[in-house]
């Protein structure tokens, strides 16, 4: 048992070995103490977020169950008020097809739009806004996303990101001054990317230096591919800022967020840029020339703009997965009745269990993905501050979902699919960048498992300096023990949240249980086998990623297939099905990716990779020849 830990944490001292025969009652008090006074230090610390505490083998479930219901009925009829207007716009009043093919919205239908109070949903009333909440925000955005993608990131870009900034870090005056202009008829944008930053949002080259006297910034620099760049009049910029270290008198440059007015003047635009999708969307660069910006204009504190920028994105990728809920559904509808009149070799294609299949996987993850919005909008609507990895979990699922679930669309409908008239060929082409900005999908699988991983780590480390000093630490130290043994000899329990989720999904819940354990122990052993170098094993890491996506995923469709039973919803059996499937299918993902990073064949295949890589960059292109020689 002692060698078991002592493996797993490091040198043990010898002096331990006198403690494992104290007399147990001793033991059980000093233990009970110790754990009280250590759960009372971390209690602060300790994270409440169901994805952060699978990497220590834990099931939080505080935020995943019951699925969150936050509308009274003020908000649900408020709400309600809104669907049917917008759902008019976008039949009559908005053509996507013109959208696309002019490459703008015309000024009618964005005057319909600001009409409807679309560019300022959750602006407090008091500033112009509707102030509605995240989940009825999610609720209107699904619409938007089942209609147009490209009006969608219009909206998007001056609300979910654009003046943002304002709503979570501004001051009451910044607030006052500006959020009813981007109420009012003014769009705003978010400017963080520059052509050698890319997803290295810490790297920005624009520089603001501060004047003489305090009174202002003076930037200048340019960012590039800003969504309403060309005509946004309210910025949030990011810019490095000479700092003076208070302690170590040097100068370094910091990160800090500013609100910037294109009536400073020194703001221009470039022409938009011609894509591959979402063309309606007004994409430009954006330049900055000794624009001078009030002191007053700094958002969120001088040198902490990288934490307002993630801040910004991790508050509004949940829209996404909204939108993207809704692209799904239309894809489906348009698959489904496709499916259900076209006949093949004497049968509708519905009969064909290659179709049915290709349908149920559809409508899973369309479930999966509206179950991770509500979920993930009711906890911030409750005040939660602990959804960080669940929001770049329900950006990751989402893009890459609303791709596979079209794609297939496209498939089922065949030759016609192809065919521009569908309107599918166009959502294809509009989904195509969602797996790319806000944060590539490669960068936020990194971040998943790289935030976990720290936090699991945490615990590891407490455990080290404890075995340093055992007789302060030794609840902590037997508490350890206790679980390792048991787990050692087979005695020990996965998680169990079985008693929370309906009868005919316990089965299901106790896979997510094993998971759970599972994972926790892949952490520790990964840990301890690369140390502070796992941050270099993307391999490694990408699968823990991929298998905490899947865990999460279980554990959130189980408590709305719940909540769906238990108030004996319509759809409750269907619903109960889906997450029986999901949870099926994602336990045998989780457990193939945990085997994947404990296997050497596949850690050599990686080895492989990187030969791969390495020889076609020095090839700058196919290395080899043909066959035939030349």
């Amino acid at each position: 048992m002692i060698t078991g830990v002592s493996k797993a944490l490091g040198h043990v001292p010898r002096s331990f070995n006198k403690f494992v025969s104290l007399n147990s009652r001793c033991l059980a008090t000093q233990a009970a103490v110790k754990v009280k006074e250590r759960d009372a230090k971390a209690s602060k610390k300790e994270s409440e977020s169901f994805t952060m505490n699978i990497f220590r083998g834990e099931a939080q479930v505080s935020q995943v169950f019951p699925f969150p219901n936050p509308l009274s009925q003020e908000q649900t009829d408020t709400l309600k008020m809104f669907i049917d207007p917008i759902e008019k716009f976008f039949e009559e009043v908005n053509d996507p097809v013109r959208n696309d093919e002019t490459g703008e919205v015309d000024e009618t239908t964005k005057r319909a739009l600001w009409d409807l109070g679309a560019f300022g949903i959750q602006v407090p009333e008091e500033f112009g806004g509707l102030g509605l909440n995240n989940t009825q925000y999610g609720r209107l955005v699904e619409i938007v996303g089942k209609h147009d993608l490209g009006v969608g990131i219009m909206l998007g870009s001056h609300q979910s990101i654009g003046f943002k900034g304002i709503m979570l870090y501004g001051t009451p005056a910044q607030k006052a001054k500006y959020l009813p202009r981007v109420t009012g008829g003014e769009y705003a944008a978010f400017a963080l990317t520059e052509p050698s930053t890319g997803s290295d949002a810490s790297a920005v080259k624009c520089r603001a230096v501060k004047s003489s006297d305090g009174s202002h910034y003076v930037l200048n620099g340019s960012k590039m591919w800003i969504s309403n760049g060309g005509f946004a009049n309210i910025f949030t910029v990011f810019a490095q800022v000479p700092m003076k270290d208070p302690v170590t008198g040097e100068t370094k440059d910091k990160v800090t967020a500013f609100i910037v007015d294109r009536g400073f003047g020194g703001v221009t635009s470039g022409p938009p840029e011609k894509k591959m999708g979402i063309n309606c969307s007004n994409t430009t660069e954006v330049f900055f020339e000794d624009v001078k910006i009030p002191a007053e204009n700094v958002l969120g504190g001088e040198g902490q703009g990288f934490k307002v920028a993630m801040n910004i994105l991790n508050n509004g990728r949940f829209g996404m997965a909204a939108a993207l809920s809704g692209t799904m559904q239309a894809c489906i509808k348009k698959s489904v009745e496709f499916a259900n009149n076209r006949v093949q070799f004497g049968k509708k294609l519905k009969e064909f269990g290659s179709i049915q299949e290709k349908i149920a996987r559809m409508a899973m993850l369309q479930y999966v993905d509206q179950s991770l919005c509500y979920m993930i909008a009711g906890n911030m609507d409750k005040g939660s501050e602990d959804y960080h990895l669940e929001a770049a979990i329900s950006k990751v699922f989402a893009s890459e979902a609303a791709w596979w679930v079209c794609d297939e669309s496209i498939q089922i409908m065949g030759g016609m699919g192809f065919m521009k008239q569908t309107g599918l060929e166009k959502v294809l082409r509009d989904l195509r960048i969602f797996r790319i900005f806000e944060g590539a999908n490669d960068i936020l699988r990194l971040f998943v498992a790289l935030t976990g991983i720290q936090y699991g780590g945490a615990h590891l480390k407490e455990l080290q300096k404890a075995f340093k000093n055992p007789t302060a630490n030794l609840g902590l130290i037997f508490e350890e023990v206790s679980k390792r043994a048991t787990k050692a000899v087979g005695l020990g329990s996965a998680p169990n949240f079985s008693h929370l989720v309906h009868p005919s999904l316990q089965d299901s819940a106790n896979l997510v249980g094993k998971s759970i354990e599972s994972y926790g122990q892949s952490i520790e052993a990964a840990l301890i086998k690369y140390g502070k170098g796992i941050v270099e094993e993307q391999f490694v890491l990408n699968r823990l990623a991929q298998a905490a996506i899947d865990t999460y995923t279980s554990a959130v469709v189980l408590s709305r297939a719940s909540k769906a039973a238990d108030e004996k919803l319509p759809t409750a059996q269907h619903e109960l099905l889906m997450a029986q499937a999901w949870c099926a299918e994602a336990a045998c993902r989780v457990d193939d990716n945990l085997k994947i990073i404990k296997s050497d064949s596949y850690l050599k295949n990686f080895t492989r990779f990187r030969e791969i890589a390495k020889n076609i960059c020095e090839a700058e292109g196919v290395a080899q020849n043909t066959p035939l020689g030349f």
